[in-house]
């Protein structure tokens, strides 16, 4: 569903979905839609959206797969969309850059490899990111809850 009308049809229905969950939990927000990098992108914010995040983004996760389901059960595609909460995602993805950047100095200053701690698809992929563009190599280790990054020069 990489068709930016594609794209924005399952931001739409996101939206109409999460627009029914706030309505049940009784929570003001407002929800934007935005198509980044062949993805779509759907953030609620304003109000006291804390218990929608959870405790690490734990709630926010939940209510991110769950919203794929149903975009998935409308459009019959697989859906890769990414929810942001009172912008969570967007300041983990400002720490989770400083923290590559912290072990792609300490790559470059050592030589050797650096192990970070477990972190979600989400996270991690941010820091893969971060150290692609730095001209470093990481890789993905471990299984499960325990999937952590691995930061190398080569």
């Amino acid at each position: 569903m990489t068709n930016p009308a594609n794209l924005e049809r399952e931001g739409d229905i996101a939206a109409d979905y999460l627009e029914v969950l706030l309505d049940i939990a009784d929570l003001d927000g407002d929800i934007d839609m935005d198509v980044e990098r062949d993805r779509a992108m759907v953030s609620i914010v304003g109000g006291d959206l804390d218990d929608l995040v959870g405790r690490d983004g734990e709630v926010l996760e939940a209510l991110q797969e769950l919203t794929r389901l149903a975009v998935t059960r409308e459009t019959g595609e697989r859906s890769r969309l990414m929810l942001d909460i009172a912008g969570h995602r967007a300041a983990r993805r400002r720490e989770l850059a400083e923290l590559a950047e912290r072990a792609v100095a300490d790559v470059r200053r050592t030589g050797e490899p650096v192990k970070l701690a477990p972190m979600s698809a989400f996270e991690r992929k941010v820091v893969h990111d971060v150290v692609t563009a730095s001209g470093l190599h990481s890789e993905s280790e471990g299984e499960g809850d325990a999937r952590r990054v691995v930061v190398t020069s080569a």
